[in-house]
């Protein structure tokens, strides 16, 4: 369904004096998407999780250079491509609940994001009032505006708006913050029905754990670029293959709750080896020389000349 190759993302910047510098916010990132599959996207703040998604809907900021390839359906998404096809064929469920338009009823823009999609009016009218109820809104809430509703019922409103049509390709950046538990599971578990109904899914989330309910593949980012894209059954059988990636799966509290030594490098500031070299126990001279490119291990993709078939 969608195959981002090499991404990278650059912005035009002004500095002291008005001079103007590029900063490389990602580079060399891949991911691969299936119909029928959700793909966990996950990494720590600044590595570049909102910035695909932005990139591969067309929405990023004017000063943005995009080099690379994004391909779905087997064409090439070019900006004209996404033009046409946001909201329609891909839709993005935001991470922040300032995408409702404050102006509008929620039932409304629920509403609205269901025809642009495609579905008739004879339909759309019931299926918002099913995804509505799908996610504990009652349907009184149709009436209120985005400043009525707790930030809770806001985020419902906007998975209610994406998930609500007939995209293929659905992306959904950060979808459970703040919810309670049991919406948390009922969205994770629509994606994952939205998945095994034929679209594809990118989940893009800090929670690994919430995450592995509902892949069938995490890949891991870092930096701006991807490190892993390991299954997630690989997780639990012991099978990872990066250090980060090891390292990330240590650090939840029932895997022993150990922290990562150092951080992440900042985009200013990226060293010209491998971009977890210094953070990483294995560690050598060859790592500090050259960024490792993406090779096949144990079947799985993954950025690490120490990783082990």
């Amino acid at each position: 369904m969608l195959s981002v190759q090499n991404l990278g993302v650059t912005f035009t910047m002004y500095d002291v004096g008005l001079t103007q510098k590029r900063l490389t916010v990602i580079m060399d990132l891949d991911l691969e998407v299936g119909a029928g599959e959700v793909v966990a996207v996950v990494g720590s703040s600044g590595s570049g999780k909102s910035l695909l998604a932005h990139a591969i809907l067309g929405i990023l900021p004017y000063n943005a250079l995009v080099t690379g390839k994004i391909v779905f359906k087997g064409e090439l998404l070019t900006p004209e491509r996404q033009t046409k096809l946001r909201g329609k064929e891909i839709a993005l469920i935001p991470q922040s609940v300032s995408y409702l338009d404050p102006l509008m009823r929620v039932g409304s823009q629920v509403h609205r994001a269901s025809r642009l999609s495609g579905l008739p009016a004879t339909e759309a009218r019931g299926v918002v009032n099913q995804i509505f109820e799908r996610y504990a809104l009652p349907l009184p809430v149709k009436h209120l505006y985005p400043f009525q509703l707790s930030g809770g019922m806001a985020r419902r409103v906007l998975v209610a708006t994406a998930a609500v049509g007939r995209a293929e390709l659905l992306i959904a950046d950060e979808p459970t913050p703040g919810l309670h538990i049991d919406v948390v599971v009922e969205t994770l578990n629509h994606l994952r029905e939205l998945a095994n109904e034929g679209k594809a899914i990118i989940l893009i989330t800090h929670d690994l754990e919430a995450a592995m309910r509902v892949a069938d593949k995490v890949a891991v980012f870092y930096a701006g670029t991807t490190l892993e894209v390991a299954a997630a059954e690989d997780f639990t059988d012991g099978h990872l293959r990066h250090p980060y990636t090891q390292a990330l799966w240590r650090s939840l509290p029932q895997n022993g709750f150990i922290p990562v030594k150092g951080t992440q490098p900042s985009p200013e500031a990226l060293p010209d080896g491998c971009l977890f070299a210094d953070r990483c126990p294995l560690v050598t001279d060859a790592c500090q020389k050259a960024r490792p490119q993406f090779h096949i291990v144990r079947g799985a993709p993954v950025r690490c000349i120490h990783a082990e078939g």
